[in-house]
């Protein structure tokens, strides 16, 4: 029960943090670093579906290293492809599971499990978020839930940003932020452009 309140809390908690901002960079900040925190994962990232090239180019990031946010570029048709087309995808063990593109990267940063869902908008699907856990993970079905609904929450407001920018779609957005890895850089500190609302209580 402690954990169905959590996540019913930092859902009201990000959407009321969400709803309140026109700023992209606080929208990915706020989805990433409360995901990972409502469920105390390893990790947590959100990324643009660039059609042209089919890749998914990273927003933010959290709990992940700069190594592993390196590793090359994401492809839309090999990296968890499914969870665009299809819905939620799990990944139980990365070592065993072909649909994952870098599984030698993920082992490395000593990821164990993925869940994969799509982020959408007015029935598009504009990008992926994806929870990275240490530990094999059986995702549940409130896991899913919640993180779908988190998701549902920023491609609404992302593409908000975009239509008050005047831009034709959502992946321009990110030629509007900055890079991925100075949103998490260990120079901010670690609620810094986050919301009060959003800040767990000490």
């Amino acid at each position: 029960m402690k954990k169905q309140i959590l996540n019913y809390e930092t859902l009201l908690k990000v959407t009321d943090a969400i709803s309140s901002t026109r700023d992209p960079e606080e929208i990915v900040l706020v989805t990433v670093e409360s995901i990972k925190r409502a469920l105390d994962v390893k990790g947590c990232a959100m990324f643009m579906v660039n059609r042209k090239t089919n890749e998914l180019k990273l927003a933010a990031a959290f709990g992940l290293s700069d190594e592993y946010l390196d590793k090359g570029p994401v492809s839309a048709l090999r990296s968890i492809a499914s969870s665009l087309e299809d819905g939620p995808v799990a990944i139980y063990d990365v070592n065993e599971d072909p649909r994952l593109q870098y599984p030698e990267a993920a082992k490395k940063e000593g990821i164990a499990s993925i869940l994969s869902v799509p982020i959408t908008s007015l029935g598009n699907v504009i990008g992926a978020l994806r929870i990275y856990t240490a530990e094999p993970w059986k995702f549940t079905l409130e896991d899913v839930n919640f993180i779908q609904a988190v998701a549902q929450v920023a491609g609404m407001a992302i593409d908000m940003c975009r239509i008050n920018r005047g831009l034709k779609s959502s992946i321009e957005i990110l030629k509007t932020m900055r890079d991925p890895r100075e949103l998490k850089s260990k120079r901010r500190t670690p609620y810094e452009g986050v919301p009060v609302s959003v800040v767990p209580e000490k």
